[in-house]
């Protein structure tokens, strides 16, 4: 097995891993929060998912999509495979096209070098409006009860936006927290 198929799949159980944990985290944190079915007023794993797919790219959206199925399967939603792949290819390649055209609309370096506020927040809002829209009209053409309505729109784009940006504040928190140690240290 070549070295980047291994970094590749090492890249996808990690983000695997991290986004059914960070979910079921979020689940149990947040579960008050519930606005309807696959729907919350927080989601904290819209951050990671947005993480994953701007560091590792399509790796990451793998993970993320085939997690997202995973949980979906075993989870609340309908026991239906259609259903359920729908699911996880929504939660791991919107944030993967969102990606995409920030990369190429909002002159945003493949590396992320030049990654500042304002192009994460159009990055965030693009990527929460994407992957609401993406899940609501799935929910809607699987008739999946009350989801799909433009209220669980609203509710999954501010949760997706309130999600992301916690996340974000909680890495940035770490990293300077981390920093302060290392200096401390020296």
């Amino acid at each position: 097995m070549g070295k980047k198929l291994s970094e590749s799949l090492a890249t996808i159980l990690i983000s695997m891993l991290s986004y059914g944990a960070l979910f079921y985290l979020n689940d149990w944190l947040t579960s008050s929060l519930a606005f309807g079915l696959g729907v919350n007023w927080i989601y904290l794993p819209a951050g990671l998912r947005l993480f994953l797919t701007l560091v590792f790219a399509l790796p990451g959206a793998i993970g993320i999509a085939v997690a997202s199925f995973l949980i979906s399967w075993f989870g609340g939603f309908p026991h239906d495979l259609i259903t359920c792949l729908g699911v996880g290819l929504i939660s791991g390649f919107a944030p993967y096209m969102a990606r995409i055209f920030v990369v190429a609309n909002v002159q945003l370096a493949g590396d992320l070098s030049d990654l500042n506020l304002p192009k994460l927040i159009l990055c965030i809002l693009i990527y929460a409006a994407l992957s609401s829209s993406l899940h609501q009209w799935w929910y809607q053409v699987r008739g999946l009860n009350d989801a799909g309505t433009l209220n669980h729109f609203f509710v999954m784009f501010i949760g997706d936006v309130f999600g992301t940006i916690l996340f974000i504040a909680v890495i940035k928190y770490g990293l300077d927290l981390l920093k302060k140690t290392r200096v401390m240290a020296l």
